[in-house]
């Protein structure tokens, strides 16, 4: 990846940055300019606030080229607050198993190790989410 895709997508990457429709308030994410509920212009950006749930996970033990010293790992389409639906890696469980309906929350963390001068990629992934605190 060239240095400066990197920085274009760091917001997606770091904050889980999409946009609202300006007609019918739709949240999208990733960005698209387009809603695709309504098919007008959605430019406005939005923040997403990284707390969801799983919708669906499958673990992964044959990794694709590149990815084969994390396997096994878990991938799950996660629901957010706001309503997208989104594809990332679990992490953080430790002994705890996976389920469809557990809450999670956003965390940044190291996707992998890219080019000669091995530039570390760091992006959003989902971990089981914490208590509040009382």
């Amino acid at each position: 990846m060239e240095l400066s895709r990197h920085w274009r997508l760091q917001d997606q990457r770091y904050r889980l940055v999409g946009e609202v429709c300006d007609t019918c308030g739709v949240k999208i994410f990733p960005p698209r300019d387009i809603c695709p509920e309504c098919s007008k212009p959605a430019q406005e950006l939005y923040t997403f606030s990284g707390r969801g749930e799983v919708y669906s996970f499958s673990t992964v033990y044959n990794a694709p080229a590149g990815y084969e010293e994390y396997a096994p790992y878990t991938v799950a389409l996660v629901k957010l607050e706001e309503g997208p639906v989104l594809t990332a890696q679990l992490t953080d469980l430790g002994d705890q198993e996976p389920e469809i309906g557990m809450p999670v929350e956003m965390v940044t963390r190291k996707l992998r190790t890219e080019g000669d001068q091995g530039m570390i990629v760091y992006g959003y992934k989902f971990r089981p989410a914490l208590a509040a605190a009382v």
